[in-house]
């Protein structure tokens, strides 16, 4: 019986062994006429059914790779754990969450090269051979986005004890065993830097983190937010931006978003210049309560947020005309970005003391380019001063 090649290459199994056995028994033997034409067809009805039974396991896998690659299509790049292995895990939370940051970054990276389909975005799978890997997608000079990266990483491992000593520094009781903290940690991190001035640069970071003590005992926390930052003030986009983020935490807590503002305002502030890196939004941190489910629901919520909150705006400006100088004060206030980002960012910070951590994919976040000028001071009343005020000063732009 000739079996086709192509479904066998699927993972389709070979022939089972009632149907061979059948085959087997259907050979002339020395029994008697009748003895054997019973023989032949209770090997013929066996072998029906083995072949049946074949023919149904064959079309179930064809089916599953097919569903796979189907599902695949839905994101950038196949998910680092692998789409049978979130299958079965389906019902744990770290594989709801794998999926959660995949198709999040799928849907913002559709959504970016939908406003600037002259560039594309280049997809780079990687893995970590201390544990995981991840996916980074970055769009360079394009017409709208200088440079737009959305990465997704899904690591595992032992703590550093430079990551335990941070963690620790934020209130965290850890208790290693023989010196060593198994830990898993996965989340997805944009940042966006437009060519024009009048686009304001955004980011979102959301993610998981999960530690073994020696006891066993496992520690869990989220945390996450999506903040912005503008080169010049538009109280409209503003507002835009805020009153969504307000919305998808109303729908768990109202005081959710007054809190994670806050949070938001005093987490990205550069001390040394006493001024905020943009206009904020929320950020929360080592959230591990009421429950792991409502924290997931509640993540989700602000993670489908992220489009609806920023292309928009977008859109809006991406074809306003803009001068020489409203470019140069946009490449200093890329510079105070950079600033944040390396001296004080939390998540940069992590991912440099992580061993076999990816140096590209952390700093992806810093733009392509960038200025510093001595003791650069805007006129009084300009719109330059305008935005400093407000970031010398946060305001509440929904209430």
């Amino acid at each position: 019986m000739a079996v086709s090649a192509r479904v066998l290459g699927r993972g389709v199994p070979a022939l089972p062994a009632l149907l061979r056995r059948s085959l087997c028994c259907a050979a002339p033997g020395r029994t008697g006429g009748g003895a054997r034409r019973a023989a032949l067809a209770a090997a013929g009805a066996a072998g029906a059914l083995g072949l049946a039974l074949w023919r149904r396991r064959a079309a179930m896998a064809a089916s599953e790779e097919d569903e796979d690659e189907e599902e695949e299509l839905r994101f950038m790049a196949p998910p680092v754990s692998g789409l049978r292995e979130l299958r079965r895990r389906r019902r744990e939370l770290r594989s709801r969450m794998e999926l959660l940051i995949m198709e999040t970054q799928a849907e913002v990276c559709r959504a970016l090269a939908a406003l600037d389909p002259g560039a594309a975005f280049a997809v780079d799978s990687w893995e970590r051979k201390e544990g995981g890997g991840g996916i980074s997608c970055v769009l360079q000079d394009g017409d709208v986005f200088e440079k737009a990266g959305v990465n997704v990483s899904v690591v595992s491992g032992l703590l550093s004890e430079e990551a335990a000593r941070q963690m620790r520094s934020r209130g965290k009781s850890l208790k290693a065993k023989d010196g060593k903290l198994p830990f898993c940690a996965m989340g997805v991190s944009s940042v966006i830097h437009p060519k024009n001035p009048h686009v304001p640069t955004m980011h979102f970071n959301y993610r998981y983190f999960e530690i073994e003590e020696a006891d066993g005992t496992k520690q869990w926390w989220f945390g996450g937010g999506t903040d912005l930052t503008p080169t010049y003030l538009n109280e409209e986009d503003a507002v835009h931006f805020h009153k969504t983020l307000k919305e998808a935490c109303d729908k768990h807590d109202l005081k959710l978003y007054p809190k994670y503002k806050k949070w938001c305002d005093d987490y990205f502030y550069i001390k040394h210049r006493g001024e905020r890196r943009g206009i904020g939004g929320i950020f929360f941190d080592d959230l591990d309560s009421p429950s792991k489910e409502e924290v997931f629901q509640f993540v989700k919520s602000c993670a489908k947020a992220v489009v609806p909150c920023y292309i928009p705006i977008v859109k809006k400006h991406c074809h306003d005309s803009f001068t020489p100088e409203e470019k140069l004060w946009q490449q200093l206030r890329r510079g105070r970005y950079v600033e944040f980002n390396l001296v004080y960012d939390r998540g940069t910070k992590f991912g440099l003391l992580t061993p076999g951590s990816r140096i590209e994919s952390i700093l992806m976040s810093l733009p392509l380019t960038a200025r510093w000028e001595y003791m650069h001071t805007p006129p009084a009343s300009s719109k330059e001063a305008e935005i400093l005020e407000v970031l010398r000063n946060p305001k509440d732009w929904v209430y």
